[in-house]
C-alpha cells in the first residue's frame, strides 16, 4: 500500500485498531475491533463517525460573481435545477455524458456567493478536468485543500455534534452552514450515505484530529469504517458509482428520476440543455428497458454484485450491489431487470456458483430513511 495516499486521520485509525484497506487510491479503515455487524448496528441506534476525506471538494464560483450565474453554468453539465436552490441548501445530482449516462454522482451546496460540491473519490480528478474544461469560461473551478471530510451518522448524530456546535440543532435535511469550532470555521451539511440523520463536516486539516477525538470521546460516538458505510447505504438503496451506476446507466434506468427537477424535464421553463438530454427526456416518457430494483433472496446466503438473474432460463438481470442487511436480518441487493420484471413482488432466480436460488424483487429502501425534515 505503499503508493496509497493518506487522510489526516490515518494515524487515529492506527491507533484505534483500525484494519486498513486499499479503496481508490487511499489508505482507509474498512473497520475497527467493533466489527462491521456492530458498527452498522451502533450507526442505526446512536452515532458513527466515518472518516470520509478521501472525496473530492471543489468550489464553483462564477467570474462574474453572481452564484446565479455559477448556477446556470453548472445546469449545461448536470440535469438538476441549480438556480432554483436556495441559499443554505444543498442537492443531489449527477454529471450526465453525451450518451445519457452518469460519470458521477455529487451534491452541490448553494454558499451564497459560491457553489461547494462534494464528488466521489475515485472520480475527483476527471470530475475536476470535466467542469475545468466545460465551465472554465464563466466560472472558476477550484479543488479544495488543507481540509479532511468526517461524517457523523445515526439517530443521536444531532446530540452529538450540537454538544460541539449548538447551532447544528437548528438544521434540516439538506441545510448547510459555517459553524465555528476551536476558532475555525467549519462546514457543515446536514446530509450523509446510511440513511440516518447525520452529518457531513468539513474540517480544516490541522484541528481535523482533535474534532475527531472530540466527537468519539462522546459516549454516544463510535468510530466506523467502510465496511459498514456499505452495509448501511446499501439497506438505505443508495447507489454506489462504479457499481449500482456508471457511464452505460442513464438516470431512468436507475430509477434516479426523483433527482431530476421538473424545470429540467419536458415541458419545464429549461428543459433540457445537459448531456444526453434526447435519451434522459424521452426515456422519462417512453420508459427504459431495463431498471433498478431492491433484491430480496431467499435464505441466508448474499447475492454480490455480478449474479446474473434469471426468469426461466433467460437471464433477464445482474445484481450490482449485494450483502447482508444486519438491520433487516438477512440478504439485500440492488440491481438491474429488464422493466417487464421490475414490479415488486416478481420472483426470479440467482445463480451463485452454478446453483439457482430464488430471489423476489423489493420495494427500495430497505431500512426506511430518518431525515430530520
Amino acid at each position: 500500500m505503499s503508493d496509497l495516499q493518506r487522510t489526516s486521520l490515518f494515524e487515529l485509525h492506527q491507533s484505534l485498531g483500525a484494519k486498513m484497506v486499499p479503496f481508490a487510491g487511499y489508505e482507509m479503515p474498512v473497520q475497527y475491533p467493533l466489527g462491521v455487524m456492530k458498527e452498522h448496528l451502533h450507526t442505526r441506534s446512536a452515532a458513527g463517525l466515518f472518516d470520509v476525506s478521501h472525496m473530492g471538494q471543489v468550489i464553483l464560483r462564477a467570474k462574474s460573481g453572481s452564484v446565479g450565474d455559477a448556477a446556470l453554468a453548472l445546469e449545461t453539465i448536470v440535469p438538476m435545477n441549480i438556480l432554483g436552490l436556495g441559499e443554505g441548501r444543498q442537492r443531489y445530482a449527477f454529471f450526465t455524458n453525451d450518451q445519457g449516462g452518469i460519470l458521477d454522482d455529487l451534491m452541490v451546496a448553494n454558499k451564497g456567493d459560491h457553489l461547494f460540491l462534494v464528488v466521489n473519490a475515485a472520480c475527483k480528478d476527471a470530475d475536476i478536468a470535466h467542469m475545468t474544461a466545460s465551465l472554465s469560461d464563466t466560472c472558476d473551478v477550484i479543488p479544495v485543500s488543507g481540509r479532511s471530510l468526517l461524517a457523523v451518522q445515526g439517530p443521536a448524530s444531532e446530540a452529538a455534534v450540537s454538544q460541539l456546535m449548538s447551532a447544528a440543532a437548528d438544521m434540516k435535511f439538506m441545510d448547510v452552514a459555517e459553524l465555528e469550532w476551536s476558532g475555525q470555521t467549519l462546514w457543515l451539511s446536514r446530509s450523509g450515505y446510511t440513511g440516518e440523520d447525520g452529518f457531513e463536516i468539513s474540517v480544516p486539516d490541522d484541528i481535523a484530529v482533535d474534532f475527531a477525538k472530540a466527537l468519539l470521546d462522546l459516549e454516544e460516538v463510535e468510530a466506523i469504517g467502510l465496511g459498514a458505510r456499505d452495509s448501511l447505504r446499501l439497506e438505505a438503496g443508495l447507489c454506489l458509482y462504479g457499481s449500482d451506476i456508471d457511464t452505460q446507466t442513464s438516470p431512468v434506468e436507475a430509477s434516479l428520476t426523483w433527482a431530476i427537477q421538473k424545470a429540467r424535464r419536458a415541458g419545464g421553463e429549461r428543459e433540457g440543455g445537459f448531456p444526453g438530454a434526447d435519451r434522459i427526456l424521452n426515456e422519462f416518457s417512453a420508459g427504459a428497458k431495463r431498471r433498478r430494483v431492491g433484491l430480496r433472496p431467499e435464505g441466508r446466503a448474499p447475492m454480490r454484485g455480478g449474479t446474473p438473474l434469471f426468469v426461466g432460463d433467460t437471464q433477464v438481470g445482474e445484481v450490482t450491489s449485494g450483502g447482508f442487511g444486519p438491520s433487516v436480518e438477512g440478504p439485500v441487493a440492488m440491481g438491474y431487470v429488464d422493466s417487464q420484471y421490475a414490479e415488486t413482488g416478481v420472483e426470479l432466480t440467482g445463480e451463485v456458483r452454478g446453483k439457482r436460488h430464488p430471489v423476489r424483487v423489493a420495494d427500495l429502501p430497505f431500512v426506511a430513511a430518518n431525515f430530520k425534515r
